[in-house]
């Protein structure tokens, strides 16, 4: 009797757990401390102004629980939002959201400096132990250094699925490997589509194509030349690495400090990618990372960039030189230079579990959207603070489902996957917090309806759920950028606030 060997079972992924605090009727602690400080409140009023005074007292504090307890699709409460729009209306009014830079600008310094949370920073150039030269971004307002990683991703076409779990399971173990890394303050995975001008194409060709070849060989490689690059694309993936700039002592670290550290540390860092299909990972120089910075605000200056390379003439770009001679931020939308662009973050991840595929198609090209940029977002945690926060999860989860005598059904689920979570990290697993950010582009604004409408459709396909960055669209353009922008260091309002609300 033959037996019959079952298929193996594809492998998913999941149990993503969103950080919360436990709170009474749905919020978080400091939500329920405002309701009790409320009720408080309304005490001594009526003591002190009787029945009037309570009511008032009673009307303002039912106000305010009612702006923290209605909350939308995307888990924000009517007061985030009333206060993001009154930021956006200040903002707006003092002209805070344009940006007029060059010699003929409303800047001071005169120069076309990168705008908004990047303007103050400083680039400069090292050499690895390997004799490569990467390009080293300094941040004064948070004493922040960051260094740009280039990958040349392998690609998941024509790869058998154990391969892929491989490559999954290694980048795994790369993220949980940040967290015992030095200094590491975050990471962040940067893939840009983008519409290939073909100048590549043509200097290959050139190079390599010889006067005594066939004219049939020569007429063929000249309709290649002409005909491929319409409608195909170019795909880059950088990864950003942010470090501190103190040492465990406290004291400020120099550039010259932390290149030559880095330099030691750079080739070990990229080799550990390479084992996570990111293929041939080196890092950026200076020019190169200006170069991407600068097409990024200006796309036309993209062809420009590759003709002059195709001649052999690299264009030499400073610091000051990358950022948009004019950019200006609306509620929902972003113009910079010749382009528009909106921007996306996503509230929350795909729910269940899913394969590993489930990024392929927001990340692929998409004929509505000139420029297309996903980038994931990663603070890692130590060991020590994984085992705290998790150990807090699994209390607050627990929490939200025995307070109720008929726990919701998502509540039990999340109590138990609190529990998944608290398991796998005693086990030695490690924990990231992590997010992303999406940004379109197109070259004229009657694009923006269907790239608006291509953007929401691709993130139905990953399962995640997309918001505009409203009144923000400026900052979380930069963001996206692979800059080793820490966004929650330049909040008005910390994190671990808008968690506990």
């Amino acid at each position: 009797m033959a037996a019959t060997e079952s298929a193996p079972r594809a492998r998913t992924y999941g149990n993503w757990r969103k950080p919360t605090s436990a709170g009474i009727a749905g919020l978080g602690a400091l939500g329920t401390m405002v309701m009790l400080g409320g009720l408080i409140a309304i005490i001594i009023s009526m003591l002190i102004g009787g029945l009037v005074g309570a009511f008032v007292m009673t009307v303002i504090v039912g106000i305010t629980l009612f702006l923290l307890m209605t909350k939308d699709k995307h888990g924000k409460t009517s007061l985030q939002r009333m206060s993001n729009r009154i930021g956006w209306q200040r903002s707006k009014a003092t002209g805070q959201n344009i940006y007029r830079s060059g010699p003929l600008g409303r800047t001071a310094w005169g120069k076309f400096q990168l705008p908004g949370l990047a303007a103050a920073s400083q680039l400069s150039e090292h050499q690895d132990s390997y004799g490569r030269p990467f390009a080293l971004i300094y941040y004064p307002s948070t004493r922040h250094y960051t260094v740009v990683i280039n990958a040349e991703p392998d690609g998941a076409s024509l790869v058998d699925d154990e391969q892929v779990d491989i490559w999954v399971a290694h980048w795994g173990q790369w993220l949980a490997s940040l967290g015992h890394e030095p200094g590491v303050i975050a990471a962040s995975v940067t893939v840009e589509t983008a519409p290939d001008t073909g100048t590549r194409l043509r200097r290959e060709v050139g190079k390599n194509m010889r006067n005594e070849s066939p004219p049939i060989a020569q007429a063929m490689l000249a309709e290649v030349v002409h005909s491929y690059p319409e409608g195909s694309a170019l795909v880059n993936a950088k990864v950003a690495l942010t470090f501190k700039g103190v040492d465990r002592g406290g004291k400020r670290r120099s550039e010259e400090d932390m290149g030559r550290e880095l330099a030691s540390r750079l080739p070990a860092l990229t080799q550990s990618l390479n084992a996570t299909g990111a293929g041939a990972a080196r890092p950026v120089g200076a020019q190169e990372l200006c170069e991407t910075v600068r097409i990024a605000y200006d796309p036309a200056s993209a062809g420009l960039i590759d003709e002059a390379r195709s001649q052999g003439i690299a264009p030499e770009l400073m610091w000051t030189d990358v950022g948009p001679s004019g950019a200006q931020a609306f509620w929902d939308k972003y113009r910079h230079d010749t382009a528009w662009s909106v921007t996306w973050s996503m509230t929350s991840a795909p729910r269940g579990e899913v394969f590993s595929s489930v990024l392929s198609q927001l990340m692929a090209p998409h004929p509505d959207i000139d420029r297309k940029r996903v980038t994931l977002l990663y603070r890692p945690l130590d060991a020590a603070t994984a085992a705290r926060m998790v150990e807090a999860d699994k209390r607050n989860a627990s929490f939200r489902a025995t307070t109720s005598n008929r726990p919701s059904a998502r509540s039990l689920a999340e109590a138990r996957a609190a529990e998944r979570s608290a398991a796998e990290e005693a086990r030695g697993a490690g924990l990231v917090n992590f997010g992303m950010v999406v940004t379109g582009t197109v070259m004229n604004v009657e694009q923006l309806p269907d790239m608006v409408a291509a953007i929401d459709n691709l993130g139905a396909t990953a399962r995640i759920l997309l918001r505009p960055v409203y009144g923000s669209q400026d900052s979380a353009f930069a963001a996206a950028l692979p800059l080793g922008l820490v966004m929650p260091m330049h909040l008005s309002v910390p994190s671990g606030i808008r968690e506990s609300l």
